[in-house]
């Protein structure tokens, strides 16, 4: 059951969208993270209650600044309501809740600001804000995408959504002032029968992103794929049962400021009743370094 992280193709927003307005006040939550205390080496999840919640699936994101926090939330079931689309701003060492209009997206950044991409458009940063929407070519508009990440060089890398959950994960190269059709990433990294939503390192030294593979913990697991001397992707290591249970693990990216891992995790339902239910849990970035061949 693969359906909460389709919902995350959106995400990431560079600023509150005109005709929000400001709801809870969360000035008692002090400092950086949302307030909340960073987690040591045992996934945690995150902000419960604020992000986190009972009626819906939930995702998220730090904007580049760590100042705003953006909540992507689902319905699991048809019976629940429909989810509220909202921010949280930094304010002072405080923080307040930001309710979102109505069609209100996130974008995937670019590492250094200057393009939002929604799958497969973009904008770019101009010098009087953002740019008209943009295609990123027929190409890509071939190709179903739910998650998309970019490096520091303006790589991309992106899954595809199939019926049959077999999607294909695809890099694209910006070189010489032009972006390269979609190529397919190596068999080290598509095997198994899911990939999907790749997280690229800002220096391009690795990619993440969620498979199920004969060899995991049970459903999807994260992985990650190092970059070797020679330029080439290394064999897929599954991240370990730090991150890893038999349930769904997915959506994997790194907070800006390179000190946390995300991810979503299924787990019950409030009161083991209904459907498993999508929350967000966050780990020292540690975790990466572990792995990395010597």
């Amino acid at each position: 059951m693969k359906f909460f992280f389709a919902s995350t193709v959106i995400a990431f927003a560079a600023s509150v969208a005109s005709g929000s307005h400001a709801g809870d006040d969360l000035s008692a939550l002090k400092g950086p993270y949302l307030g909340q205390t960073p987690p040591g080496m045992t996934a945690e999840p995150f902000a419960p209650g604020l992000v986190n919640t009972e009626k819906w699936g939930d995702a998220g994101s730090f904007s580049l600044d760590m100042n705003k926090f953006y909540v992507n939330r689902w319905r699991h079931t048809r019976d629940a309501p429909e989810p509220e689309k909202v921010t949280y701003e930094r304010v002072g060492d405080g923080w307040q809740k930001v309710v979102m209009p109505e069609g209100w997206r996130r974008p995937f950044p670019s590492p250094d600001g200057k393009a939002l991409h929604y799958g497969v458009q973009y904008k770019e940063r101009t010098p009087d804000g953002w740019s008209d929407m943009k295609s990123l070519g027929p190409a890509f508009e071939a190709i179903d995408i739910m998650g998309l990440s970019a490096s520091a060089k303006g790589t991309l890398v992106f899954d595809e959504w199939t019926r049959d959950g077999n999607g294909t994960l695809r890099y694209s190269r910006f070189v010489d002032g032009k972006r390269e059709d979609p190529q397919p990433l190596p068999n080290e990294i598509n095997t198994g029968t899911w990939n999907a939503h790749p997280y690229i390192a800002p220096d391009e030294s690795y990619i993440m992103w969620d498979g199920e593979r004969e060899s995991g913990f049970g459903s999807n697991d994260l992985y990650i794929s190092f970059r070797r001397p020679d330029g080439s992707w290394g064999e897929a290591i599954n991240m370990g049962d730090k991150v890893n249970t038999d349930a769904e693990e997915g959506g994997p990216h790194i907070t800006p400021d390179g000190k946390y891992l995300f991810f979503n995790r299924m787990v019950p339902s409030a009161g083991g009743n209904g459907e498993p239910q999508s929350d967000l849990y966050w780990i020292d970035a540690q975790v990466i370094k572990d792995l990395q061949p010597e």
